[in-house]
């Protein structure tokens, strides 16, 4: 079964609401619009239930099947906020917001799941509940986490739940789906270095917490390569560093912000523990002290192996053999449907987005021609997991 006949013919209503979602861009849980544009949609299409404020600005729609013999509930879920990225793209539907911009393709993603829900509301070829999911602040705010807080699962009696994310250089018409982990934990850490200020031509009166900085960002790159086994993935990164406001001043503190990406949680530990003794240490050999905030924001995705296969059979109807990929490599980015993932088993998929610009890069932009491509996953994932007379 290769791209559903209904959808081709409405792909270009499809595309014209994710170009209007691409033009009014909203960040983490300011989500006014945009959550009422998918709200009103999804009353347009005659959804049986619609509940706004699920994480405070999320939006859960459920359409039922011609029959709900079976009792199956499939949860399927998008993101929907933007980035604080000036956009660059130049496209005649850029960014109208200054300062924001879909750079990492969630309006695509709520574009594809209300072209699903379009089709499965006016099909419903289906027996059980589809539970449609527009989840928001994935970037960084625990969306997910909130929204299952609130009950999501429980509320609407989720058994299975799916995801998919665009992936910029893998082919239009291809997609991709593993079992097992396919991205990794993330974790932030914050370490204020505290010395002692002075005048910038007199250091010795001072204790230089930007030396200490200096040393202590060199010291930390020593825990992948030296404490962690060679045959695991890890990734340290230093994002920011503020010290100072004056050239000619030695200031008094100095701030080091970072990310830790990993799959194994030992090495997760180990990781933690390393980063705390390297910090106090390398801060005492400079004479000053160290104070160290570590926070484990969201785990692995880890795809389960029923449901990831599932999903395979699905793609390789809609997608082709040949373009369903099934050993790339996990990915050290993270996302927040890990969280749904712990809730109830499921699968994360990656669809691809041509040779468009990176994710969270000012000049990407979701490619509209695989609209029709993940709208019809969604729908025949659906069908297939819940089919008519299947008692």
């Amino acid at each position: 079964m290769p791209v559903i006949n209904r959808v081709t013919e409405l792909a270009p209503e499809i595309v014209a609401w994710r170009q209007h979602l691409h033009r009014n861009p909203e960040l983490l849980f300011d989500l006014d619009l945009t959550s009422a544009f998918v709200a009103e949609k999804l009353r347009t299409f005659g959804c049986d239930t619609i509940k706004t404020g699920v994480g405070r600005c999320g939006v859960v729609a459920v359409i039922q099947g011609r029959s709900d013999h079976s009792g199956r509930r499939i949860g399927l879920r998008a993101d929907m906020d933007a980035l604080p990225i000036e956009e660059i793209s130049g496209s005649e539907y850029r960014s109208q917001t200054p300062g924001k911009m879909h750079a990492c393709g969630h309006d695509g993603h709520t574009a594809l799941l209300l072209g699903a829900a379009k089709y499965l509301a006016e099909t419903r070829n289906f027996d059980g509940e589809a539970v449609l999911i527009f989840q928001p602040a994935e970037e960084g705010a625990q969306g997910a986490r909130l929204m299952l807080d609130e009950g999501l699962i429980e509320c609407f009696g989720i058994q299975e739940i799916y995801g998919m994310h665009n992936l910029p250089g893998l082919g239009v018409g291809h997609i991709a789906v593993r079992a097992g982990p396919v991205m990794a934990a993330a974790d932030t850490f914050r370490i204020t270095l505290t010395g002692k200020g002075a005048h910038a031509a007199m250091p010795h009166t001072g204790r230089d917490p930007i030396l200490t900085a200096c040393h202590l960002v060199t010291a930390l790159q020593s825990i992948v390569s030296r404490d962690v086994d060679s045959m695991e993935r890890a990734v340290v990164s230093v994002g920011r560093i503020s010290a100072g406001d004056a050239f000619n001043v030695i200031p008094q503190t100095a701030e080091i912000l970072g990310t830790v990406r990993t799959f194994s949680p030992a090495v997760q530990d180990l990781i933690e523990a390393r980063l705390r003794e390297i910090a106090d240490h390398t801060a005492a050999t400079f004479r000053a002290t160290a104070e160290i905030s570590y926070t484990r924001d969201v785990p692995g995705v880890i795809n389960h192996a029923e449901q990831a296969a599932f999903a395979e059979c699905v793609a390789r109807d809609v997608f082709g053999d040949a373009h369903v990929l099934t050993d790339m490599p996990a990915m050290m980015g993270a996302e927040d449907f890990s969280q749904m993932l712990y809730a109830r088993p499921g699968a994360f998929l990656f669809l691809g987005n041509g040779a468009s610009a990176a994710l969270h890069h000012p000049a990407y932009d979701f490619n509209d021609e695989a609209i029709p491509h993940g709208v019809s996953f969604w729908a025949r994932l659906i069908e297939t997991a819940m089919p008519v007379g299947n008692v």
